[in-house]
């Protein structure tokens, strides 16, 4: 749904991810235990309420502008049951959005999981809690072991997307209509559908997608604000045809504009010797191997017999150190050039993750953020 001017204006107001800033910067993962690392060093996140809290905090004085949520009912096994101890999203983002003022907090929605009547009115509730700081993350749901918890089956990959597809129109058509109306469609029968208030923000709260196959692309490009694209290698050159394909796609199929937004991993240290031991000893050293091979087989598993050896390696080496994000390595220069290097391509904004997740956040308060106002990024 393209909006006009007035709506777009409308959003900017309230909604950070709508700001002018070049680099737009956000939290990823800070609802689940060891947030998005596979490792069982003793820092790793511990998703209880205070460091939850104080996560938030931190980012919202640096006026990021998102927190975005991992949608996660079970663990991935492995040494640390990764993810295993979770918070439901949208009790999360009512929760931070309560305690925070500058922020754009997400539900990262599973709709399989959740009637759109019901989803449309929290995500208004947290809407208004926030004064228009909301933003839902749409995921069709691919772990089965989750799914199988709602006493459902994985849906077959595009189904679950016109699943989804209609279960955003009935949320739009929630947010948007005055009165009741009916909705009789192919998996949803609304009869006398009706929604007050309204959210705060016009026409309704930004939606996030993270669609990679064609019919992903496509969904992301026709309902979206933001596609989030996980890099599938490091080559920038590559991933700035994924970001200007997105763009392309969602202008000329649908006439809108959407963010193009991704994931790093950040370790900084005063030199990049140390910093690169740093990785090592958090990835190779203390990394949750086997946790990681159980993601990677989640979807349908077979993929290390697919792959080479060495690229296999790659992949689960990046898989550990933040769940294949760009990486940040280096010194406070050197992230700061990688962010840059990342905006450069077309970025528009960028996840940030950190395996020591509270110390790497008050280094990157104290040192980074200046250079990346100085730098003209922030």
């Amino acid at each position: 749904m393209a909006l006009d001017p007035k709506q777009e204006e409308l959003r900017r107001a309230t909604n950070p991810l709508f700001n002018d800033r070049k680099m737009k910067l956000g939290t990823f993962g800070t609802n689940v235990s060891n947030a998005v690392s596979f490792t069982t060093i003793d820092e790793r996140f511990d998703p209880t309420w205070p460091n939850t809290r104080a996560l938030a905090l931190l980012a919202d004085e640096m006026e990021f502008e998102a927190m975005v949520p991992v949608a996660r009912w079970k663990g991935f096994g492995g040494a640390t049951n990764m993810n295993g101890t979770n918070f439901e999203v949208y009790t999360w983002a009512a929760g931070l959005g309560a305690l925070t003022e500058n922020s754009c907090v997400l539900a990262t929605s599973h709709v399989p999981t959740m009637h759109p009547v019901m989803a449309a009115k929290q995500a208004t509730t947290i809407d208004h809690i926030t004064n228009g700081r909301f933003a839902l993350n749409v995921v069709c749901g691919w772990f089965r072991n989750e799914m199988q918890l709602f006493g459902g089956t994985l849906m077959e990959h595009d189904e679950a997307y016109d699943y989804a597809a209609e279960w955003l129109e009935v949320m739009i058509k929630l947010w948007t209509i005055d009165g009741e109306f009916d909705h009789i469609g192919k998996y949803f029968e609304i009869k006398g559908g009706f929604h007050e208030p309204k959210p705060i923000q016009q026409p309704f709260p930004a939606i996030m997608n993270a669609g990679k196959s064609d019919k992903g692309r496509n969904f992301a490009a026709k309902y979206c604000d933001m596609a989030f694209i996980i890099p599938q290698n490091y080559d920038l050159d590559d991933n700035r045809q994924v970001i200007d394909e997105y763009r392309r796609l969602a202008r000329e199929e649908y006439g809108r504009e959407i963010q193009v937004w991704s994931s790093a991993y950040v370790v900084q240290r005063d030199t990049e010797k140390e910093a690169q031991e740093y990785l090592n000893y958090y990835v190779v050293e203390k990394g949750d191997r086997e946790g990681a091979a159980n993601l990677l087989n989640a979807g349908g598993g077979g993929i290390k017999d697919r792959m080479n050896a060495p690229d296999y390696e790659e992949l689960l080496f990046h898989i550990m150190a933040g769940w294949r994000g760009f990486p940040l390595v280096g010194t406070r220069d050197q992230v700061v050039d990688g962010l840059q290097d990342l905006s450069d391509i077309g970025l528009d904004g960028c996840l940030l993750v950190w395996a020591d997740y509270e110390s790497g956040m008050r280094q990157f308060k104290a040192e980074t953020l200046p250079a990346l106002i100085q730098a003209g990024l922030r």
